[in-house]
């Protein structure tokens, strides 16, 4: 009984099919963006977007895959997923040269937050500086963290933070006995964060 019960609340899949085009529509217009500006950032054409978002061309994963990037939504926001009520991030950990990396932002694109646990160093390993695109800040939550960054060798202590330009050669390592935790916000097209200590007149919070 109860299954039939939780039959006859599930969608049907061509309804959910059906929404995908006036949400893409709605999502499109939002950002003020064309269907021609759409088309060269997402390589389908114009033709093929109008019939999707008029509902003639059925939605497939090939197609709203990159229609997700440009609209920097989730997959499920495009196929209308029903909310869970649940508002926290369940993201899958990545493990990456040894450290583990939780991410904390699910949108695609602009600054994305992460937290890492990185183990202590390996006694002998050499320095590799990498440069890359990007900006990076990061805060250490516990343990000591060496950032080696240009020529200066910096240790960044728990409660202390740092940014720099992914430009400058630079390299992460743990000079520990134990794991350290950081608090990362990563610009990869060289976005910034943005501290405000004080309002913008200038006065602090007594005027």
């Amino acid at each position: 009984m109860a299954s039939a019960e939780m039959a006859d609340r599930t969608p049907d899949l061509d309804d959910v099919l059906l929404a995908v085009g006036p949400r893409l529509r709605a999502l499109r217009q939002r950002r003020g963006a064309t269907l021609s500006q759409l088309a060269a950032s997402t390589g389908i054409s114009v033709s093929t977007l109008s019939r999707l978002e008029s509902g003639q061309r059925r939605p497939t994963l090939e197609l709203l895959l990159p229609l997700a990037r440009a609209h920097q939504v989730q997959l499920d926001e495009l196929v209308g997923a029903p909310p869970t009520g649940d508002p926290r991030i369940h993201s899958r950990p990545i493990i990456r040269n040894g450290s583990t990396f939780i991410p904390l932002t699910r949108r695609p694109g602009g600054l994305q937050a992460f937290k890492q646990i990185m183990p202590p160093g390996r006694p002998g390993r050499e320095p590799d500086l990498k440069v890359h695109e990007g900006y990076d800040w990061f805060y250490v939550l516990s343990g000591r963290l060496r950032l080696q960054l240009g020529d200066q060798d910096l240790i960044v202590k728990a409660g202390e933070a740092a940014e720099f330009d992914c430009h400058i050669p630079h390299w992460f390592s743990n000079p520990g006995p134990e794991p350290v935790e950081i608090l990362t916000i990563f610009g990869p097209q060289g976005e910034r964060v943005h501290v405000r200590a004080r309002p913008a007149n200038g006065k602090g919070q007594d005027g």
